[in-house]
């Protein structure tokens, strides 16, 4: 425990620095160190995501300094990892472990994991959930800044890659990759989702965050909007019938905000990824603020995630409170 209390003070700590993605944070170090008396009942990460890999559950997100990996059997209870699953020393960028999010490719025997540091994209690969993941090349997928990566590969085969990029505030774009899964095709990068509905700009334009599912023809990228400092910062999604789009709103968005049937004490949600649990059911993944008075650090939480006959997506049901109990 002693370890994960180090951990979000150093997320604190960091946040109070030089880092103007964490601005806005304030009573550094002195309240950091008033919070740590409830660190072990969370799970403290931020931008989520899940994987569920031969039994066990892995759990990865954003850090200062590398990427942790958390393992779990049941979603509610979970250990940290004996290592770092991505170090410094193995990335491209010294700084700013944002969003990383892991596959396991079959076809390649290998654990892919795609993250931003630097405001960069990268990818690096592993033998093993847990890590070590290294970056054959030290290098960004491309070299201009962007961030916030996810794979999806569709029934063909062809891998894309949605990402952020800063072109009016935080953009959500698509490309298709290399077969290698290295380096994006520059000549298919088409615009997907941007901040303009009013649920959207309550803080400067930011849609971020995106995840694509792929369900009787129709794609669905899920994502985030409104900086995530923003106690509305909320989840929508926007469907299409091609990976690059066009793609919809839909018109009850957001699906997961503070109010209404989410416990109180929850606000800033978002962020997050879907993914499929033992049971066959999806779940949702996404982290919120510290509490009502401040942000940092984030910490995550479980809903479950579905589908309406209709196509409709919900994320709601019985909330889980992720503990790290070692």
């Amino acid at each position: 425990m002693k370890k994960v209390k180090a951990i979000v003070l150093s997320l604190l700590l960091a946040c109070c620095g030089a880092n103007a993605y964490c601005a806005g944070e304030t009573g550094c170090p002195e309240a950091a160190e008033a919070r740590l008396a409830d660190a072990e009942s969370r799970l403290p990460i931020a931008d989520p995501y899940i994987m569920l890999y031969k039994g066990t559950y892995y759990a990865y997100g954003t850090s200062t300094d590398g990427f942790e990996v958390y393992k779990s059997t049941d979603l509610k209870r979970w250990t940290r990892g004996g290592q770092l699953a991505l170090s410094p020393k193995d990335s491209w960028g010294k700084k700013w472990f944002w969003a990383p999010e892991v596959y396991y490719i079959k076809s390649k025997k290998k654990f892919y994991m795609f993250y931003s540091v630097e405001e960069h994209i990268c990818v690096a690969t592993s033998d093993s959930p847990e890590g070590p993941f290294v970056q054959d090349t030290k290098e960004p997928i491309w070299e201009e800044k962007s961030i916030d990566t996810s794979l999806f590969i569709d029934d063909d085969g062809t891998p894309y890659l949605y990402f952020v990029r800063f072109t009016d505030g935080n953009v959500v774009w698509v490309a298709e990759m290399t077969s290698d899964l290295k380096h994006i095709k520059r000549e298919t990068l088409t615009q997907c989702v941007k901040a303009e509905a009013p649920w959207e700009l309550k803080l400067p334009k930011v849609a971020e965050g995106p995840s694509v599912m792929k369900r009787k023809g129709t794609y669905y990228l899920i994502y985030s909007a409104n900086g995530y400092t923003s106690q509305d910062y909320a989840v929508g999604y926007a469907t299409a019938k091609s990976p690059y789009g066009p793609w919809k709103k839909y018109e009850g968005n957001p699906i997961l905000v503070r109010g209404g049937d989410v416990p109180a004490d929850l606000v800033g949600l978002g962020h997050g990824a879907p993914f499929r649990a033992k049971d066959k059911k999806y779940r949702y993944v996404f982290h919120a603020h510290w509490s009502k008075d401040e942000v940092h650090p984030r910490t995550s939480y479980i809903y479950d995630f579905s589908f309406s006959k209709d196509g409709v997506i919900t994320i709601g049901g019985d909330l889980i409170r992720p503990e790290v109990v070692e």
